[in-house]
């Protein structure tokens, strides 16, 4: 059978992008490797799925991408942020918005979002091939000829590339979509990954593993400059450093290691150096009679008071009110100037998504459609689009996926 429009990955914009071209009328038939479609998707919002952000001003969400949001504005004017919690509550997945503007399902399953997407597919006669890896794309002059599975070809029409990126290899991203795109001519932005944990230099970080930190500021620094800064929570792992704010600096700090860089945390940035220096004295008077270890507990998370004795070189064992001028000042500057030295980032296998992929300059924001080959079309993670934490970045696979999908379909 020929098919009008050939969907290659079953990830979320590979999904909405076969159910909105067959609900457009076409013949539509779904590819993918996995045994399963929207593998991925159960491991997004750690299994409860942040499926958007709940930033209504399409400005304002177009920002969040930096210089090439602009390529988003006729995706999401297609199918924004109202239609992604309009169509999932219509299909009995209601949703509730949580710090940060965050999208969850209420029922905080990601797979209820996984199966409104399979209902979807089902509903609108899109016929799916699974455990199916393609070859390759066969071009002939401008366009795609057929697509070569292991042990067969396939013919259609058009056809829609949506294999992701290179985050979470297990589930199958293993950047094939974009290597594709490359031989047939795309030009390729190197892929990295973004979103991703880092990993730092001190040994004891592990005794910190689990621990979250709420309302501080981390800044970047390499050089003795300061590269970059956030406010917010993050969270220490068994090597290094996890958390939204952490996530979201992940790409840029990832751009400096090329030299040594730095992380700085402001354990209370509300307070400057002369206030909190007066409240430490005044802690410190008040436990006068107790040891210092144990005079920490109003400023410090259990977790963290260890490590921060520890590297401020004071008698564990002395009595607070014992505590010297010099030593509170070591102990001010670990609480403002927490250092840890950055290693690396996690690598692809814990990243939530991909920076870079096929260039947008070779796609037509309009269509979704390849500049360089004329029934040829992009959605989701393969297209060099990336965005923070907090939803944004699967908005952007379903707006993709859906203006892809129409578009292909009225080709």
């Amino acid at each position: 059978m020929k098919y009008d429009i050939a969907v290659i990955g079953g990830g979320p914009a590979g999904m909405i992008a076969a159910g909105r071209a067959a609900q457009c009328g076409a013949r539509v038939v779904l590819i993918e490797r996995n045994c399963n479609l929207g593998q991925k998707l159960l491991l997004t919002g750690k299994g409860r799925c942040n499926i958007t952000n709940a930033e209504y001003d399409l400005r304002r969400f177009v920002e969040q991408f930096g210089d090439k949001g602009k390529f988003l504005y006729s995706a999401l004017h297609a199918f924004g942020v109202q239609d992604t919690i309009q169509f999932f509550k219509q299909r009995g997945v209601p949703t509730k918005v949580e710090r940060g503007n965050r999208v969850f399902p209420v029922s905080d399953k990601a797979a209820d979002v996984q199966r409104v997407l399979v209902d979807y597919l089902h509903e609108t006669g899109v016929s799916t091939i699974k455990n199916a890896t393609v070859k390759s794309l066969v071009k002939s002059g401008s366009r795609i000829d057929k697509l070569r599975l292991a042990e067969a070809e396939l013919k259609a029409s058009r056809y829609i590339v949506c294999t992701g990126g290179l985050s979470y290899p297990s589930t199958g991203s293993r950047g094939d979509g974009m290597r594709w795109a490359n031989h047939l001519g795309h030009t390729l932005i190197p892929p990295q990954p973004a979103l991703v944990p880092l990993i730092v230099e001190e040994p004891w970080i592990k005794d910190l593993q689990g621990l979250s930190l709420k309302n501080v500021r981390i800044s970047v620094y390499q050089d003795n400059q300061k590269k970059d800064e956030r406010f917010g929570e993050a969270l220490f792992t068994h090597e290094g450093m996890s958390g939204p704010i952490i996530l979201d600096m992940s790409q840029s700090i990832g751009n400096l290691l090329n030299g040594p860089v730095s992380l700085y945390i402001d354990l209370k940035p509300a307070l400057d150096h002369s206030v909190l220096d007066t409240r430490l004295q005044r802690d410190l008077l008040e436990d006068g009679s107790k040891m210092f270890k144990n005079s920490l507990y109003k400023l410090l998370p259990k977790k963290l008071i260890p490590v921060i004795i520890r590297l401020s070189g004071i008698d564990p064992a002395k009595k607070a009110g014992d505590i010297t001028r010099e030593e509170r000042k070591r102990l001010l500057h670990l609480l403002k100037r927490f250092k840890l030295q950055v290693r690396g980032l996690a690598g692809f296998e814990n990243a939530i998504i991909t920076a870079g992929g096929i260039s947008l300059k070779e796609i037509n924001p309009q269509t979704l459609c390849s500049r360089l080959i004329e029934n040829l079309y992009f959605a989701g993670e393969v297209i060099d689009l990336d965005g923070p934490t907090g939803g944004y970045n699967l908005q952007i696979c379903w707006s993709t996926g859906y203006l892809a999908g129409e578009n292909a379909a009225h080709a």
